[in-house]
């Protein structure tokens, strides 16, 4: 669960009136452990530079966590979450 601080800077990105920010915040706090890769970004919101709208909720005191993931052909690719509430690995 998030803490006070955490709460807060989530509650500042979705009222940030920035659509992308908007809907990457609600993404990731839409269950537990929720993640979303720059594909998933791509596809579901149109957010082409995810790593640039990830530095802007970091800079908003969203803390992030990010971890590399394999796909089923050996290509590496980022996973980001909320700090602390990515599902099992």
């Amino acid at each position: 669960m998030q803490d006070l601080v955490g709460h807060a800077a989530v509650e500042t990105a979705r009222n940030s009136g920035r659509p992308q920010i908007v809907n990457l915040i609600n993404h990731l706090t839409k269950s537990k452990g929720a993640t979303i890769s720059q594909y998933e970004a791509l596809m579901l919101y149109r957010i082409a530079a995810l790593p640039r709208r990830i530095s802007d909720l970091e800079s908003m005191g969203v803390k992030i966590d990010r971890r590399w993931k394999r796909d089923e052909t050996g290509h590496n690719y980022m996973v980001y979450s909320l700090a602390g509430e990515e599902a099992g690995a």
